[in-house]
């Protein structure tokens, strides 16, 4: 019977491919933007925006809710259903707010100013009511309809370009408010402009002071409809412009481009990256765009929600860095002045005290001449001030979380052969920065420790500056520099300068050489501690440069997994009332939801129980990730908490990033094509892996079997395919 349906079906298969003109004869594939669901990451603490974006594209365009409030530092919270507005610049999942640029607010009615009247209760009067029912999200486009007024309002983007397109109801008016004033958390305008150039062209400038110090937005807006009349006026006191445009037209689309530089500047980024007034043609090209850019892995999965989670997870990944310098090439320099790109992208939104452990990474294996721009966009930076970026935003240093990460960025790169940036300059700029007298760094180089009753959070520091130090030393041995490699070398051994082999954790060290009292493992307080962002049990993990020097630490393999292992059974892994939010995720002491630990569950590999590793890991990817708002554990940080969950669900992980190795997890996808260089795959795949197959039984690089718990980047470069046989029993022995 099955020979004989075979036969059939070959057969009809032969027919109809001679029926069928060649040109039309497609095989069904499915298409990867149908599985991004931008709310993912909206609720609960994952700080992410719905709206429209483009790859790395200049332009954000979200709803923003107009609630101050933590977990409203994208500008929308998925509980909440006003809208205040929607702006052209937005953040990803960060734990500080900031943006929500040039806002925008259609409405039916009369638009009538008090005197007096607040910029806050201005727009609350004509904010938008919606139903998640009535939004649509999908990769490049975002709309809702607003319930109170009537009004549908469309959003999609090009690579310079914010589009609109507002369909009025009858019976209403036709008005367009523009306010630059609104702000939300940390915001504050200092000056702002607005103009009427024309029946059809609008300008604008909007500066402002935020945790962006200072942020220069200019902006041209094109529309489809001539403007019949218009308003501008202060709403609030001086630099809060708004204006109000009237169209006599029921739907009505607008062009925004934005610069940093001038007006001038924002129109030719408009006129760049958008011509014509075809919407449909426009979200379709945004699409498309996302489709190439997802394509760069193809995943195999009999799971609808775990391809959701994957292809959001990695929608996530490229909302940010995003362009930041214009078509011309010029850029608001870090002092205010203009400077100019020659030869590369200038990106901004680094947050790299999150991003260097599996973000950049990724962009290694998938986007590499953006990683050539990153690390130019860097060392740009240097050469304006003297020091690598800590937290670039807007063309500012916001100077924010602690270490200073452009090292490990530009080393990881550097150490891949990636790019053709100047490897002298780069060196120049890394020893440079660490030798920085800033925050604690003189004491650090002087006594190998900060004193905790001089520096704060100084285990935390001192841990990230180690991890730094190692990658410097790394490149120092690459360029041939010996007495540099051998400096940094030692100075990355700092980290044992904060054990205690006592309590066995990190600790906080006074001048005096005494440990800071008292001390709770569990404790936490988000101000004044020893650490950022987490407690003892946390930061005792943060050694990836050299895992098996804390190895030997803590005792040797057995002593070091039996460790670890409590870690993830602690019954109280976070007291104290003033705890920093961000420790979420929490599986006994371990808190998925902040960065610091993201290495953490692999390193079981290091220690005999690779086992471990793959039973913790399917925990955190079948409980701490989910398809649906609150599917994050923590804040994204533009793109970090996604960027775990892509390498995890392949099957390995960057410990260290910059000893181009990546540690066996447990992959949870049955196959992963990855693609490494035009027409060029590495293949990752395990045909038995499911929720309950977690485990590895044995491994296969190109048909040989490896005994080894990693696979080099040079392996995964050179294409092939890694096999992993899966059960859900664990082979002990493996990996030993």
């Amino acid at each position: 019977m099955i020979k004989i349906t075979s036969a059939f079906t070959l057969l009809l298969i032969l027919f109809v491919a001679c029926a069928t003109p060649a040109s039309k004869l497609v095989i069904a594939q499915d298409r990867l933007t149908d599985f991004v669901d931008p709310f993912i990451g909206t609720g609960d603490h994952g700080h992410t925006y719905p709206g429209a974006a483009y790859p790395f594209g200049q332009i954000q365009l979200s709803p923003d809710n107009g609630t101050q409030g933590w977990d409203w530092c994208s500008g929308y919270h998925y509980t909440d259903s006003i809208v205040a507005g929607f702006s052209h610049l937005h953040l990803s999942g960060t734990g500080i707010g900031d943006l929500a640029d040039i806002s925008f607010l259609p409405v039916a009615s009369d638009v009538v100013f008090k005197t007096g009247e607040k910029n806050g209760d201005f727009v609350s009067r004509y904010a938008g009511k919606y139903a998640h029912k009535d939004e649509v999200a999908k990769a490049g486009y975002y709309s809702v309809l607003l319930k109170n007024s009537g009004i549908k309002a469309e959003f999609t983007v090009a690579e310079r370009a914010g589009w609109h397109r507002y369909t009025f109801p009858e019976g209403g008016q036709n008005n367009l408010i523009i306010n630059l004033g609104f702000a939300i958390n940390w915001d504050k305008p200092y000056k702002t402009a607005l103009t009427v150039v024309d029946h059809s062209l609008v300008t604008g400038t909007r500066l402002s002071n935020g945790w962006a110090n200072d942020q220069h937005v200019f902006f041209a807006v094109r529309f489809s409809s001539p403007i019949v009349k218009s308003e501008i006026t202060s709403v609030g006191g001086e630099n809060r412009t708004v204006g109000i445009l009237k169209f006599n037209q029921k739907m009505v689309m607008a062009k925004v481009g934005v610069s940093s530089v001038s007006i001038e500047n924002a129109i030719a980024n408009l006129d760049s990256s958008s011509k014509g007034w075809d919407f449909e043609a426009t979200k379709q090209a945004a699409s498309d765009a996302w489709e190439k850019e997802l394509s760069k892995i193809r995943i195999q999965s009999n799971d609808l929600a775990q391809k959701r989670i994957f292809y959001t997870s990695l929608y996530h990944t490229m909302v940010a860095p995003a362009l930041f310098s214009d078509t011309n090439g010029e850029f608001k320099g870090i002092k205010g002045d203009v400077q100019k790109a020659v030869g590369y992208n200038r990106y901004t939104v680094f947050s790299l005290w999150d991003t260097y452990r599996a973000l950049h990474p990724l962009y290694t294996l998938t986007q590499q001449a953006r990683v050539n721009d990153m690390v130019k966009t860097l060392l740009d930076q240097y050469k304006q001030t003297g020091i690598l970026p800590v937290w670039e935003l807007e063309g500012n240093e916001t100077f924010c979380m602690v270490g200073n990460h452009s090292i490990a960025v530009i080393a990881e790169a550097l150490l891949k052969g990636i790019g053709d940036f100047d490897h002298q300059l780069a060196f120049e700029a890394m020893k440079a920065t660490s030798m920085n007298d800033r925050d604690g760094m003189a004491l650090y180089d002087k006594l190998g420790y900060m004193p905790a009753d001089k520096v704060e959070q100084t285990v935390a520091k001192s841990l990230e500056v180690a991890i730094d130090d190692w990658c410097i030393a790394a490149v120092a041995k690459k360029l041939g520099k010996t007495e540099d490699a051998a400096y940094f070398s030692k100075r990355s051994e700092n980290y044992r300068n904060y054990y205690d082999r006592q309590t066995r954790f990190m600790r906080g060290k006074l001048s005096n050489g005494q440990w800071t009292t008292p001390f709770d493992p569990s404790a936490s307080n988000h101000q004044g501690s020893d650490y950022t962002e987490g407690n003892g049990w946390q930061y005792l993990w943060l050694v990836p440069q050299n895992v098996p020097g804390l190895i030997d630490l803590l005792g040797g393999k057995d002593s070091f997994a039996d460790k670890l292992d409590s870690l993830f059974v602690v019954k109280e892994g976070v007291k104290g009332k003033n705890a920093s939010p961000d420790i979420s995720g929490l599986i006994g002491a371990y808190a998925h939801g902040n960065e610091p630990g993201h290495q953490t569950s692999f390193l079981f590999d290091f220690a005999g129980r690779a086992w471990r590793t793959q039973e913790i890991n399917r925990q955190i990817q079948t409980t701490l990730y989910a398809d649906k708002p609150s599917g994050l554990s923590g804040n994204e940080d533009c793109g970090q908490m996604s960027a775990w969950y892509i390498f995890s669900a392949m099957g390995f992980y960057p410990v260290n990033p910059s000893d181009l190795t990546y540690q066996f997890g447990s992959p949870i996808v049955q196959e992963a094509k990855l693609e490494v260089a035009p027409g060029k795959y590495f293949t990752m795949k395990a045909p038995q892996a499911s929720i309950e197959n977690k485990y590895i039984l044995e491994a296969k690089l190109n048909g040989q079997t490896i005994n080894r718990p990693y696979i080099t980047h040079q392996e995964i470069l050179e294409g092939g395919v890694l096999e992993f046989t899966m059960g859900s029993q664990p082979n002990k022995s493996l990996f030993k």
